[in-house]
């Protein structure tokens, strides 16, 4: 079997074995050199605390203790606009704003009215709703537009469970970052560790190569300490399927890092997807300086920074994208969180964005603006931005778009405004 068979079938079957970093690498002659990073935050992460409009009344109405404080005031918000502010614990990004390469698209989201996490995570990595089943994820269909143009190409896919935007029939690379290695895995099911041990136990590179990371796993698991479910209350648990196996923020630099590493020393790797979990804020979402939102958002920040400092030259030619399954109510519930919502705020890094500005239809927060009277309306459609974003990056034609978004929906003028002109 050669090695495209074999990443084919570890696709199809969502089997990853945890591959270190100096694992293959693909050479073609004509590599894409653009790329695509998808970043997504599971959980619902709270888009009005990201990018705060901090000159609407019923922000603070509505938030009495978790409201952010207007730009200039202690622990306040970074003014990016006369009408919006950056969360305190993202100023790391702040060059990145300045220099225009980062931009943020608001009231942006899914058209679907699911508060279901489950639903709305498959609806995102799928680009497919009205109930209708798909076996395969967007960035997959993608994958396959891109290996008309070059055939040796492939996806790099962060963690041991290949999630279902990188799942179908063109063969992706699976990785296991090391400090994420705690993510359920089907090799510790041991009927399935059995086979492997057998169909790996006759010698050979690849058979190395799977022993050789097998110890590596088994001494990081051994190494950590996991709760038992008795111990994880209700509401834990409901964070834990929010997540869907996503690591937590805190280990996201490394990661980071190790994807820029691994994209300038690969340059056929278009695109890559990577998840991040706990951000299912029901309680204790806090404000500025304190809280589970604030220390996941500083992680998060640290993380992208150091993946656009680590790709260096290679950032002019990236797109970053970050997105999370919906956002969250605009009041705060009576534990000092926030609840399932609708509309969000997407980012977007790279040298092709219109960045120093907030992109948005801005449905407002006053009543008659919000869906379904407690949320922040969707007034563009997350995948009208990332068929800007391969439009303009990777020059598909209007039949490839067709092929990686089947569904018909709006291209609005605030998605066209995200990208530069090509």
């Amino acid at each position: 079997m050669n090695r495209r068979e074999w990443l084919l079938k570890v696709a199809q079957g969502g089997l990853l074995l945890p591959i270190g970093l100096n694992g293959w690498a693909v050479h073609a002659s004509q590599p894409s050199t653009h790329r695509l990073i998808v970043v997504m935050l599971r959980g619902a992460i709270d888009g009005l605390s990201v990018v705060t409009p901090y000159t609407e009344s019923a922000y603070t109405q509505l938030r009495s203790t978790i409201a952010l404080q207007p730009p200039q005031q202690d622990n306040g918000l970074i003014r990016l606009d006369q009408q919006f502010g950056l969360h305190p614990a993202l100023v790391m990004l702040l060059p990145y704003w300045h220099n225009q390469t980062l931009a943020f698209i608001h009231a942006s989201g899914s058209p679907d009215p699911t508060r279901s996490h489950f639903d709305a995570q498959t609806f995102m990595e799928t680009a497919k709703g009205g109930g209708q089943k798909s076996s395969d994820g967007w960035m997959n269909r993608l994958l396959a537009e891109l290996l008309d143009q070059s055939p040796d190409q492939t996806a790099l896919s962060a963690g041991k469970i290949v999630p279902k935007i990188m799942q179908g029939s063109a063969p992706i690379t699976p990785f296991d970052f090391g400090k994420n290695a705690s993510r359920g895995s089907i090799l510790d099911q041991q009927g399935v560790t059995k086979w492997l041990d057998q169909l790996y136990g006759q010698g050979g590179d690849l058979a190395s190569a799977y022993h050789a990371a097998r110890e590596r796993r088994q001494q990081i698991l051994t190494d950590l300490n996991q709760p038992s479910d008795h111990q994880l209350s209700n509401m834990k648990a409901e964070q834990i399927v929010a997540n869907q196996g996503a690591p937590a923020p805190v280990g996201f630099a490394l990661e980071a890092q190790q994807i820029a590493t691994i994209l300038k020393q690969d340059p056929n790797i278009p695109l890559v997807f990577a998840d991040l979990g706990d951000w299912d804020t029901h309680v204790n979402q806090g404000n500025a300086t304190s809280g589970r939102l604030s220390k996941n958002l500083k992680s998060l920040g640290l993380g992208l920074d150091t993946m656009i400092q680590s790709l260096g030259d290679l950032y002019a030619d990236t797109t970053i994208v970050v997105m999370s399954e919906f956002g969250r109510t605009v009041a705060q519930n009576g534990s000092g969180g926030t609840d399932h919502g609708h509309g969000n705020v997407m980012w977007l890094f790279g040298g092709g964005v219109n960045g120093g500005k907030v992109h948005t239809d801005w449905p407002t927060l006053d009543r008659k603006g919000l869906y379904e009277a407690r949320d922040l309306a969707v007034t563009t459609d997350y995948r009208a931005v990332l068929q800007q974003i391969l439009a303009q990056r990777y020059g598909l034609s209007d039949a490839a778009l067709q092929r990686v978004f089947p569904q018909s929906f709006a291209t609005n003028r605030v998605a066209k405004s995200a990208l530069k002109p090509s």
